[in-house]
């Protein structure tokens, strides 16, 4: 770990452990105590009292061995005049890279504990598109990863936009598993959320519940690490361990519109 901008070892690894799926069905009540809606004017740039950028291509492509320089100019996060916050993937060549695009996050200026943590999001599709929605523990500034603890609320292979990971990655494990989707994720806007409680993760797209993690799902001698304050982060990275290379099929510029961002109080 070298520095908070560069993130350098967020390694997004997808290695899964199967997890019975739940009942479709909630026990908590949900407040609304935080949200970014991104009603601001075409071209806006994020509110920079809600938002840091991550700037450049960290150490060894974040971790990932990803393709793009992400930057913080309005070419590739900015609103876009109907409700949404895009980030575009474009390709070109830039401090060294083939591409640009942005990753964003809410260290040191939001950040919540147990509740349900929630976007509704439209996705890019195409080999080599990353696209993300991820929570990393606040005290990653001390201890580092994975010991501060990671979520990944969604996350997708681009070249295959109707498969949804939700995972957590550990000191020592990386738990979660894929849901299937009925048609591709990239056609409409999708809730997807999770909801922390003690000892206890949720995974939810739109009104489904299609995992749940419990200390008891880690591997032996592994610790939980969920119990602390979490800050959010969204990005599109472009190629990377996880996705591979964008080639002649995939379409630039991609974008990746959030629609809204929201944390909810739990009560039961």
């Amino acid at each position: 770990m070298k520095n908070l901008t560069l993130l350098s070892v967020l390694i997004l690894c997808c290695c899964t452990a199967t997890i019975q799926t739940p009942p479709n069905e909630s026990t908590s009540q949900i407040t609304p105590t935080w949200s970014d809606e991104f009603n601001a004017e075409v071209g806006a740039p994020v509110d920079e009292t809600v938002w840091n950028f991550d700037i450049g291509n960290g150490e060894w492509g974040w971790g990932n061995n990803q393709l793009e320089y992400d930057t913080n100019y309005t070419s590739n996060v900015s609103h876009d005049g109907n409700g949404n916050l895009q980030i575009v993937a474009i390709e070109e060549s830039y401090g060294g890279m083939s591409y640009t695009s942005g990753r964003i996050h809410t260290l040191g200026k939001v950040e919540h504990g147990y509740g349900r943590y929630e976007a509704r999001l439209m996705l890019p599709f195409g080999q080599g598109l990353w696209p993300a929605f991820w929570l990393m523990g606040s005290d990653f500034p001390t201890v580092g990863w994975p010991n501060c603890g990671e979520i990944d609320v969604m996350e997708i292979n681009g070249a295959y936009p109707d498969t949804l990971f939700g995972t957590v990655h550990g000191p020592g494990y990386s738990v979660g598993t894929t849901l299937d989707t009925a048609d591709s994720l990239h056609h409409d806007f999708h809730i997807y959320a999770v909801e922390i409680e003690p000892e206890k993760i949720s995974f939810w797209i739109d009104d489904t519940l299609y995992q749940v993690i419990t200390p008891t799902d880690l591997p032996p001698n592994t610790d939980w690490v969920y119990d602390g304050e979490f800050f959010i982060l969204l990005n599109l990275a472009i190629g990377g361990n996880f996705v591979g290379s964008p080639d002649f099929t995939t379409s630039f510029p991609a974008t990746y519109l959030i629609d809204y961002v929201r944390f909810y109080e739990l009560s039961p």
